[in-house]
């Protein structure tokens, strides 16, 4: 009796495991805005300085969208563990200030939840 309680518990754990092994997500939008006052070379030579592209993003974020916005700069969602938002903070200090002015703001994929609503809208 006491082997199948033991043999429960094990299968019950490798089951129960990989879902504990998985660390939750956020995403995270990033402004890197331009420094008008700097020319694109002047910026891009400053993120050469700097090794801005060999730090960011850094390992384990993985970036989901980069986007230039005219008139503001680049716009980058990234998707990561929680305890890796410090190391994006610190590339983002080290590697692109000088060149940008950043904003940060928590971000959720809304994009499933609107094209039901939509859905739903059109069939009324």
């Amino acid at each position: 009796m006491r082997f199948i309680r033991i043999l429960v518990v094990l299968v019950a754990a490798a089951y129960v495991a990989p879902a504990f092994a998985q660390q939750p997500t956020m995403l995270l939008t990033i402004f890197l805005r331009h420094d008008q006052s700097k020319t694109v070379d002047e910026i891009n030579a400053h993120l050469d300085k700097t090794g801005f592209r060999k730090m960011f993003p850094p390992e384990g974020v993985e970036v989901v969208s980069y986007h230039i916005v005219m008139g503001i700069g680049h716009v980058i969602t990234v998707r990561l563990p929680a305890d890796k938002l410090r190391a994006v903070n610190l590339a983002i200090e080290k590697g692109a200030w000088g060149g940008f002015r950043s904003e940060y703001y928590p971000t959720y994929d809304y994009l499933p939840i609107f094209q039901k609503s939509r859905e739903e809208a059109l069939k009324k």
